[in-house]
């Protein structure tokens, strides 16, 4: 599905991605961990499309098609949705407006009929329950005055409606309880299916522990240095990154 051959970012004079190899069949959860400074959000956010992470080398290909020359939106259209670490607030923007339209913007890319008001009503209000979402939150403007853990309920809200084909989650457990992990593994687990897959970026095994990944990658020096099983996430938190380092080099 998600398909990365020899990615090179280079930022700020620095090559951050190092001719990094990835690929993430349709119907898996795939989880990244390594050291901080590994170069784990730029990968997020390279696939993603963000401004000033344009790869100097390589290409990513969903589904066979290269994404590099789409725009954000048109590879969020294309079905690749980022969680982010730090989802930003928008004041004065109405939460309910501002999801619909950025879905139906997605369903008139894609040539699919636009949803209503009340269908949209309907199912918004679902999974606002789901992941724990209250209608007095729900009023307020886009995030604004959200916690940090709000954020990210939003955020798994957002990825339940809008159903993405290939799903980036850059540390969505960061600053999490426990509450909020079984939720965000309840969302996740909803949404896995054949045709859609997901890449965890975390730096724990916690979240693991409800994401159940089918393959778990090392990223260190910009590359991947290193894939196992599932349990490779448990040795990581006993062993730490060191053993990876020579390969890093």
């Amino acid at each position: 599905m998600l398909n990365i051959n020899n990615l090179t970012v280079t930022l700020g004079g620095n090559k951050i991605l190092n001719g990094l190899d990835l690929s993430v069949p349709a119907g898996e959860v795939h989880a990244i961990m390594g050291p901080n400074g590994a170069g784990k959000s730029t990968l997020s956010y390279t696939v993603a499309g963000r401004e000033d992470y344009a790869p100097t080398d390589g290409d990513i290909l969903l589904e066979g098609e290269s994404i590099l020359d789409m725009s954000p939106d048109e590879r969020a259209a294309k079905g690749v949705f980022l969680s982010f670490q730090s989802p930003p607030a928008i004041p004065g923007v109405a939460t309910m407006n501002f999801i619909r339209t950025a879905l139906n913007a997605q369903r008139r890319a894609r040539g699919e009929d636009e949803m209503t008001s009340a269908e949209f009503l309907k199912v918004f209000r679902e999974h606002a329950k789901t992941v724990g979402l209250s209608p007095e939150k729900l009023k307020r403007p886009f995030n604004d005055g959200y916690s940090g853990g709000e954020k990210k309920r939003m955020e798994m809200l957002q990825m339940a409606l809008f159903e993405p084909r290939f799903c980036i989650m850059d540390e969505t457990d960061s600053g999490l309880d426990i509450d909020a992990l079984r939720m965000v593994g309840e969302v996740v687990n909803s949404l896995r299916g054949p045709d859609r897959g997901f890449l965890v970026i975390t730096h724990y095994q916690r979240l693991l522990d409800y994401v159940k990944p089918d393959r778990i990658h090392v990223l260190a020096g910009g590359r991947i240095v290193h894939s196992g099983g599932p349990e490779l996430a448990r040795e990581l938190e006993e062993s730490g990154y060191e053993q990876f380092a020579s390969e890093a080099a």
